[in-house]
């Protein structure tokens, strides 16, 4: 089976592919076609299929393995399958929907390891007794969960990893600039997204929850973090408190992109930065995985609507 990753322009290839999205449309013309997303776990590409037949509605449907013979190719400069050919993979073949999940590149017991090695450096009793509290409630969804849904980190372990991440730039960063406190900047990476694990279903067909559609990650990180503190009878006012909810409110960084404040302290800065950086590697890196040399990807949304191109180095 030839993975995603490794398909050449215009080449004919068959093999196993998990279905991670689909999408039934309309030409201009009004014929029923279907949009589907194949994954395997080296990368994704897109594809049509013109003959959505009430069967083919039926069958061909997130989530499932499929065996597909397809020709790629590029339309308006972007990589797809066309000429497809697929059927539902039997009992006897592969189908698995977890072997065609894209993973993160560590494990989880590494991921694990140095997260507790943070923890140990945040030297703040007030900052470091909320961090282990909330990691301790989402022990098991953080180290599984994606970090968003598509655009950046959207696979198995995601959320972990993106977090471990920007605690490694994080470390570089305190020690070029010392004025910074490590133990906020860490709390603060530790904590921001952490309320993924309650706004997302999960990392299979990962999609919103109702209060993570309603209320968002950003504001859900904050009520846990009201909650642990009450419980470990701080007071509102406590300043440490504030910093730290304010990192997690601001990490956004703009009200229009859904941070109800804007940083207001070096480390609140620092933290958003960080975060954008990562998630730009990351979906840029996503982007050219599956290009050839002197090919351009298809228009990432998030980053201004740019095509990326992969040079021949």
């Amino acid at each position: 089976m030839t993975l995603i990753q490794n398909l050449q322009l215009n080449q004919t290839f068959e093999g196993y592919y998990l279905i991670k999205s689909v999408e039934l449309r309309q030409t201009r013309a009004g014929k029923e076609y279907l949009a589907l997303s194949f994954q395997d776990r080296s990368g994704t590409i897109n594809g049509n299929v013109w003959d959505a037949n009430p069967k083919a509605v039926e069958q061909f449907r997130a989530g499932r393995v499929v065996y597909m013979k397809a020709l790629k190719e590029l339309y308006n400069g972007m990589p797809q399958v066309n000429k497809i050919q697929m059927r539902i993979a039997n009992d006897n073949e592969p189908h698995n929907p977890k072997d065609f999940k894209e993973k993160a590149p560590v494990e989880e017991k590494e991921l694990r390891e140095y997260v507790q090695s943070i923890v140990f450096r945040i030297e703040n009793p007030t900052w470091n007794r909320v961090v282990r509290a909330i990691l301790k409630k989402f022990d098991q969804e953080f180290y599984v969960f994606p970090a968003a849904k598509t655009n950046h980190h959207a696979f198995e372990g995601g959320l972990a990893y993106h977090t471990t991440t920007m605690l490694k730039l994080a470390e570089q960063i305190c020690e070029v600039y010392p004025q910074l406190n490590p133990s906020l900047m860490f709390a603060g990476c530790l904590l921001h997204d952490m309320a993924k694990c309650l706004e997302f279903t999960g990392y299979e067909n990962t999609n919103y929850t109702l209060r993570g559609n309603l209320v968002g990650h950003i504001v859900l990180i904050d009520e846990e973090v009201v909650k642990v503190s009450t419980e470990l009878g701080f007071d509102d006012d406590n300043e440490d408190l504030l910093l730290l909810r304010h990192c997690l409110l601001s990490h956004h960084g703009e009200l229009e992109y859904g941070s109800p404040v804007r940083p207001q302290i070096m480390e609140a800065e620092m933290i958003h930065q960080i975060d954008m950086m990562d998630a730009t590697m990351m979906m840029m890196s996503s982007a050219i995985a599956t290009l050839e040399p002197g090919e351009f990807s298809p228009r990432i949304w998030p980053l201004g609507n740019r095509n990326f191109y992969k040079p021949r180095l």
